[in-house]
C-alpha cells in the first residue's frame, strides 16, 4: 500500500495535534495542582506572620480624646387641641329563643348470644421438646507429622 506525501503529512499533523492536546490537558492539571499547593503554603506563611506580628507589636499609644460638641436641645412642639375620640355605642341585646333539640332514636338491643364452652387444655397436640444437651462428636485424630531427617 503506497501513501502519498500529502497523506503522510496529514497523518503526522493529526498525530502531533493529538499529542499537543494531551500535553495541554496534562499541563493544565499540573498547573492547577501547583497553584493549589502554592496557595496552601502561602496561607500557612500568612498565618505564621500574623501570629508573629501579634506577639511582637507593642501596645497601641494612648491618643487624646476628642471633645464632642454639645447636642442642641430639641424644641418643644406646641400642643394642639385634639377632639376626644367618639365613644362606641352599645348594641341592644336581643333575646334569642332556644333551639329545639331533636329527639334521638332508640338503639335496638342486641340479642344475647351464648358461646360454646372452650375445649379442655389436654386436647392440644404435644409439641416436641428442644434438646438441652449438646451431643458429642468423635474428633478425628490429627494426621501424622512429617519427620525431618
Amino acid at each position: 500500500m503506497h501513501t502519498s506525501s500529502k497523506q503522510k503529512s496529514l497523518i503526522y499533523h493529526l498525530f502531533i495535534t493529538k499529542q499537543i492536546k494531551s500535553f495541554a490537558m496534562a499541563s493544565n492539571t499540573c498547573f492547577m495542582l501547583a497553584f493549589f499547593i502554592a496557595v496552601s503554603i502561602s496561607s500557612m506563611d500568612i498565618g505564621l506572620a500574623a501570629r508573629h506580628l501579634l506577639q511582637t507589636t507593642p501596645s497601641a499609644p494612648t491618643l487624646p480624646k476628642p471633645t464632642l460638641p454639645q447636642i442642641p436641645q430639641i424644641p418643644t412642639l406646641p400642643q394642639g387641641n385634639v377632639p376626644p375620640l367618639p365613644t362606641i355605642p352599645t348594641l341592644p341585646q336581643g333575646n334569642v329563643p332556644p333551639l329545639p333539640l331533636p329527639s334521638l332514636p332508640t338503639i335496638p338491643t342486641a340479642p344475647q348470644v351464648t358461646l360454646p364452652p372452650l375445649p379442655a387444655a389436654t386436647s392440644l397436640p404435644n409439641f416436641p421438646s428442644i434438646p438441652t444437651t449438646i451431643p458429642s462428636f468423635p474428633f478425628l485424630s490429627p494426621p501424622p507429622s512429617a519427620t525431618t531427617p
